[in-house]
């Protein structure tokens, strides 16, 4: 359960962050609108959500079903997009394809096919992005980087779903050179999907960094930051 919030707080939050975006963007080299701020609703009501909503945020991120779906009958995000972030599993696929604008975390073949599939059943085509193990961790649910080959192999003969780019959470969650070294070689990687897959998707996203090491992502290249405690404050 979240604590009442100030709305001004939430502006002064919002306004802080874009500030440090721009900070770091100007630091790269790079224009401010080039990164999209998500923000992580994990844990928020729809109360908080709505006026998020209000402040410049370019869309929101779900990590859990059951919230996902509550946000959504409340018409929390006010017509923003929404990504679903957190992990996915097959058997839960009909309920997040269609609903969310892009689902950032796909991790596997089987769950390629099968959003694929129910998004062929809904006549849509389904943004997605693969999420990349880049610290090669067993406690984490994304890829392996030899992975990658595969699936945009199988997503290229797909009709109905459209890689837009790669996720990942590395192991560092700061602006430390280690976390640097990360995003680094996400770039790379996205660098090299864009040359062997130039026909096939957009891949235009990089989403990368949270509250503690969105700086050192833009720094590296991410499109998309997924800040949550910086906007809502600690959850409860």
């Amino acid at each position: 359960m979240t604590q009442p919030f100030d709305v001004n707080q939430l502006a002064d939050r919002v306004a802080e962050v874009r500030y440090q975006i721009a900070e770091a963007a100007a630091q790269a080299g790079r224009a401010p609108q080039e990164i999209q701020l998500c923000a992580v609703c994990k844990g928020q009501d729809a109360q908080m959500i709505k006026a998020s909503a209000l402040l410049p945020v370019d869309l929101f991120g779900e990590n859990r079903m059951q919230e996902m779906q509550l946000h959504l009958e409340a018409n929390a995000f006010q017509g923003k997009p929404c990504h679903f972030i957190g992990h996915l599993q097959t058997n839960k696929v009909r309920r997040v394809v269609g609903a969310m604008d892009m689902i950032q975390s796909v991790n596997s073949l089987r769950l390629l096919n099968a959003i694929d599939r129910e998004a062929e059943r809904q006549g849509i085509v389904q943004d997605i992005l693969f999420e990349i193990n880049i610290g090669e961790e067993d406690s984490k649910t994304g890829a392996s980087q030899e992975l990658l080959w595969p699936m945009l192999d199988a997503a290229a003969a797909l009709t109905h779903v459209r890689v837009r780019g790669l996720m990942a959470i590395p192991p560092a969650f700061d602006n430390s050179p280690q976390s640097r070294r990360y995003f680094a070689g996400m770039y790379r990687l996205l660098e090299q999907a864009r040359q062997r897959y130039t026909e096939h998707a957009p891949l235009d996203t990089l989403s990368l960094g949270m509250t503690d090491s969105f700086l050192a992502a833009i720094l590296e290249g991410a499109t998309l930051v997924r800040v949550g405690r910086a906007i809502y404050g600690a959850r409860a």
